[in-house]
């Protein structure tokens, strides 16, 4: 019996395959540091949905715009109302009034409400009325200017597709995984993407880019690191932003948005320091749990690109999810097509009843 499941295969997948031992990871045939410097949002999910839906246009753009200003009006009428949740309930809430489909349309709303969801709780959060989509932007940049309100600039706008592109799929990970169980059901598209949602809110999956700043802001200045660390790690603190449940060396996708904040000017000042802790958290890691392969993963440096983006942290994990829904939506389709129902089996550990005399 495996508890983690780690030695579980539980699918056969074209999708993406996690090689933790050497710190690659592929996307249906391509390095992810090919797919985020080659790819839009847009093209990546032709690139993952491909095969899984019939006629899937090569470019995705008009209509994901056209699903936006719809799903906004869908949505307009309950803003109010889920405004009162945290960003990731309310972004679940706001799944949930669309109806349930296994098709193309189907997935195309899904991607699009996660983004005009996920912008206008931004906004009434701040206090400040939902921006209606422009239907002729790229999804990245219509995302960003629905969240802040402004018209990102290019590189802005880049580098936030490029986020959404590196996320977009990570092997059998916990959301992931329970995604194809409920598609496995023939639940329907939305059913799936909101478990996945559901596990994606647990901090142990998908909340620790927040943290990572709350880290960065508790050591404050390099003078402070060496005893910040010392003390987090006496006291058996995780240090948030590294280690990973399946590399055993540096996740790729940790250098893939490095590279990207470097570009943007207002992580500047916060890049050289993140950058200079790096370096103290991997010695002091190396050192004191040698026989532990603990380094930098994804997370460490979205925190960084998303603050740098003027994204707030409560709004973090909800982009997590606009760029995985679109893995969500192929393992959905993927499972879809075994035919199977997804029903591991248990072993009962409990007690027997007793035997008559």
């Amino acid at each position: 019996m495996d508890a983690g499941l780690e030695k579980v295969v539980a699918a056969e997948t074209v999708l993406s395959d996690v090689q933790g031992a050497n710190g690659r990871l592929i996307i249906r045939g391509r390095d992810i540091e090919d797919l985020a410097r080659s790819l839009t949002f847009e093209q990546t999910a032709t690139h993952l949905w491909s095969g899984f839906f019939d006629n899937v246009p090569r470019d995705l753009q008009p209509a994901l715009g056209a699903a936006r200003i719809a799903a906004f009006h869908r949505l307009s009428p309950d803003f109010a109302r889920i405004a009162s949740l945290s960003e990731t309930e309310a972004l679940r809430a706001a799944l949930s009034l669309m109806s349930d489909g296994d098709d193309l349309q189907a997935a195309i709303d899904l991607a699009a409400t996660m983004a005009v969801a996920t912008g206008a709780i931004a906004r009434l959060k701040s206090g400040r009325a939902p921006l209606e989509p422009d239907a002729a932007a790229p999804y990245d940049a219509d995302l960003l200017r629905m969240i802040r309100g402004d018209a990102p600039t290019e590189v802005e706008a880049r580098a936030l597709g490029t986020y959404l592109v590196t996320i977009c799929d990570h092997g059998l990970n916990a959301s992931t995984f329970v995604a194809r169980c409920v598609a496995s059901t023939r639940a329907g598209l939305g059913s799936a993407v909101i478990a996945g949602l559901s596990a994606l809110k647990g901090p142990l999956h998908g909340g620790a880019p927040g943290p990572v700043l709350d880290m960065l802001d508790g050591i404050g200045s390099d003078d402070t690191a060496e005893t910040w660390i010392r003390d987090a790690l006496d006291r058996g603190e995780r240090l948030m932003g590294f280690g990973h449940r399946v590399y055993r060396t540096r996740d790729p996708r940790a250098d893939v948005l490095k590279r990207v904040v470097a570009g943007l000017p207002a992580s500047h000042g916060r890049l050289a320091l993140a950058q200079t802790i790096e370096g103290r958290i991997l010695q002091r890691l190396a050192a004191e749990k040698p026989d532990r392969k603990l380094d930098t993963n994804v997370e460490y440096y979205t925190a960084i690109l998303l603050e740098a983006l003027g994204a707030p942290r409560g709004l973090f994990t909800s982009l997590f999810a606009c760029g995985r829904v679109t893995g969500w939506i192929a393992h959905a389709r993927e499972q879809l097509a075994t035919g199977r129902l997804v029903r591991p089996a248990s072993a009962y550990v409990g007690p027997l009843p007793a035997i008559a005399a």
